[in-house]
């Protein structure tokens, strides 16, 4: 931020200046960043039932406002210059500045994108992706400072500065919409999908039925719950065990810590087409095929009774 700073007080440059305004919503960001995943890490407590993860959607909230701000403010400063003229000077100067800062950036981000999707840290992936959104816009305005000054079209610094100001906005307002998405439990697709292949891949003759399945992510955990249909002369200990096998293998083919809530459901004579239980001896009805469980039924609130 501060080499940012100084290459435009060497150039007077709007477009280095859109680039050293956005630096200031790097730190802020990174600094309450830093205090959302320490909070993130702290244990669940008699407050907190589920943990303290979707700090990490807040953070991410955050961080998209003060970008899509950062992004009007050059809009507005960029629009006054390219009708009322600014003066440039040195600026291969500044581009070697920039050059240099959008260098460090690139390096910084993809580390902490990879760092982020290690951990499954929303906060570390949106702050790897802010700096590589920054290092993208200091690319372009190093070429755009260049042609400046090949040029010598000095109005084309308020165009570049506009442009890149739009581009600010735009990736606020998509960092933006993922987190208000996860402060609102909008379902994971990507992750029920996961859940839903791994239950039909290791799916038991006694797991007749799941349905009602839905996700919510607070940070790194998963929470899940959902109605599982068992054999309804299982004993309390049996379905305990159907449901911890359940429990166990999710936790073992799903990339994320994941913590099961499931309702048993007894079964119904409806049930016996697709159950395909061995020797039950209550079955009213042959079997007749398997109903795959997919992201349409296994989501539904109802027993899978189609034929």
């Amino acid at each position: 931020m501060l080499a940012k700073f100084v290459a435009f007080f060497i150039t007077n440059s709007n477009a280095i200046l859109t680039d050293a305004a956005e630096s200031i919503v790097n730190v802020l960001a990174s600094g309450f960043a830093f205090y959302s995943i320490y909070l993130a890490t702290l244990p669940k407590d008699e407050n907190h039932p589920y943990g303290h993860g979707k700090v990490e959607f807040f953070s991410a909230f955050v961080e998209g406002v003060l970008i899509g701000i950062a992004g009007v403010i050059i809009l507005v400063k960029s629009a006054y210059s390219l009708f009322y003229g600014n003066e440039v000077a040195d600026l291969y100067d500044g581009a070697l500045i920039i050059g240099a800062t959008g260098l460090v950036n690139t390096a910084v981000g993809f580390y902490l994108i990879r760092t982020g999707k290690q951990n499954k840290s929303l906060t570390l992936e949106a702050d790897g992706k802010h700096l590589l959104t920054d290092a993208v816009s200091s690319a372009g305005l190093v070429l755009g400072i260049v042609m400046i000054q090949l040029t010598q079209i000095f109005w084309l610094d308020s165009v570049i500065s506009i442009l890149l100001g739009i581009y600010i906005i735009y990736n606020g307002y998509k960092l933006t919409r993922k987190s208000v998405g996860g402060l609102m439990d909008e379902s994971n697709l990507e992750l029920v999908k996961e859940v839903v292949e791994a239950l039909q891949k290791n799916r038991q003759p006694s797991w007749i039925d799941v349905h009602n399945l839905r996700a919510q992510q607070y940070g790194a955990d998963l929470h899940i719950d959902c109605h599982v249909t068992l054999p309804y002369y299982f004993d309390l200990n049996a379905v305990h065990k159907e449901i911890s096998d359940i429990d166990k293998m999710i936790n073992q083919e799903v990339s994320h810590s994941t913590e099961l809530f499931i309702h048993a459901d007894p079964c119904l004579p409806a049930c016996c087409h697709y159950c395909k239980m061995e020797n039950c001896p209550v079955r009213a009805e042959a079997f007749k095929g398997e109903i795959k469980w997919d992201m349409e039924n296994v989501t539904k609130n109802q027993k899978h009774f189609s034929r």
